[in-house]
């Protein structure tokens, strides 16, 4: 693969202590959208960020402002009816909000890439999956065709596509679900990008493949040493790949933790209701639980702590004021690194 020159936006930028800044960061991100019914808020005060060789996993149930969040940070949202009120999304220490269009298309495909949830609906059925892998050369770095070619089999070799030289010339329909999967990841991967954002990328998929793709992620992740954020609603599937996660509801993140810490003791309601859903095998013949009621209306979030309605510890300050990030801490008072929660009663939660 060629490697892109990535120095042409100087020296990595540094805190003011010396330490490197994350790849990523989100600050207080507001998106909102203009409906028919009223200004749908998406995304209410995100902040997160990853680090270049760690993966971040973004986890929540349909509607709580996950994939708004990936779309605004690639600068691909919809606006109108989108539109960011507030917020920084610094990428090596660049606020992307304030780029012009042409410095963020730079950045897409060289620097940041995104891989799809419908990989079917993503690829163009009228082109061959070898003249869309090629195009990021022929356009990013002025290829010839055939020489852009040449990439694109060397791309699908990468990500285990078997006789890849044979079927650089097929069309999208004629791949598998999990083959037209590893072209979205060789498509993002082309230019050797510092960050994927990969938006459910095991949608649709059987278990068995879900895991290969899966390996594959973690394995050329390691190899390229890029950041990862993985967005999904599935907790099986992020157990063994990321490194800490973001639990998202109604636009804001309620939980973040490093991941073995969040399996093994949640400090939100929200969190440990995801968890005690997931089938178990030492629970066979058992119903399975879920979460009382549905995501609130974007439009109509309610007040306090978004998830009251449904929250089994719920009281009455829940309903009444909005709970911040709370650090979290041993019983003893002792910090836990990277630990936060937006429960009032997250003691209770997580000591309960």
């Amino acid at each position: 693969m060629i490697t892109v020159d990535k120095t042409a936006a100087g020296p990595e930028p540094r805190e003011e202590d010396g330490s490197k800044r994350p790849l990523l960061e989100v600050r207080d991100l507001h998106v909102e959208f203009h409906t028919r019914d009223g200004v749908a808020k998406a995304v209410n005060g995100v902040n997160y960020a990853v680090s270049a060789g760690e993966t971040l996993a973004v986890l929540g149930e349909s509607g709580s402002g996950k994939s708004v969040t990936a779309q605004a940070v690639m600068g691909i949202l919809d606006m109108p009816p989108g539109r960011i009120t507030k917020g920084e999304i610094l990428f090596q220490g660049q606020d992307m909000l304030k780029m012009s269009k042409e410095e963020h298309r730079k950045i897409r495909g060289a620097r940041m890439a995104m891989i799809f949830q419908d990989a079917l609906s993503s690829l163009n059925p009228v082109f061959t999956v070898g003249f869309q892998l090629g195009e990021m050369y022929r356009i990013h770095q002025g290829m010839s065709r055939k020489d852009a070619k040449v990439k694109a089999i060397e791309l699908m070799e990468r990500v285990k596509i078997p006789a890849a030289r044979q079927r650089v010339n097929d069309y999208p329909h004629q791949f598998s679900g999990g083959m037209r999967q590893r072209i979205m990841i060789a498509m993002a991967l082309a230019l050797e990008p510092d960050l994927i954002i990969a938006d459910e990328p095991t949608t649709a998929l059987d278990v068995t493949v879900q895991a290969q793709v899966m390996d594959l992620l973690a394995e050329l992740q390691r190899e390229f040493h890029m950041g990862l954020i993985l967005i999904t609603h599935d907790l099986g599937v992020v157990a063994d790949v990321a490194d800490k996660i973001a639990v998202m509801y109604a636009g804001r993140i309620v939980e973040t933790a490093p991941v073995h810490e969040l399996y093994k003791r949640p400090a939100h309601p929200y969190t440990r209701g995801l968890l005690d859903s997931i089938p178990r095998l030492d629970q066979k013949g058992q119903e399975l639980y879920a979460i009382k009621g549905l995501p609130p209306n974007l439009t109509r979030i309610p007040p306090g702590c978004a998830f009251h309605p449904r929250c089994p510890k719920a009281q009455d300050v829940c309903s009444a004021d909005v709970p911040p990030l709370y650090q979290v801490t041993e019983a003893d008072g002792t910090d836990l690194a990277g630990r936060a929660s937006a429960c009032h009663f997250w003691k209770e939660t997580l000591h309960g």
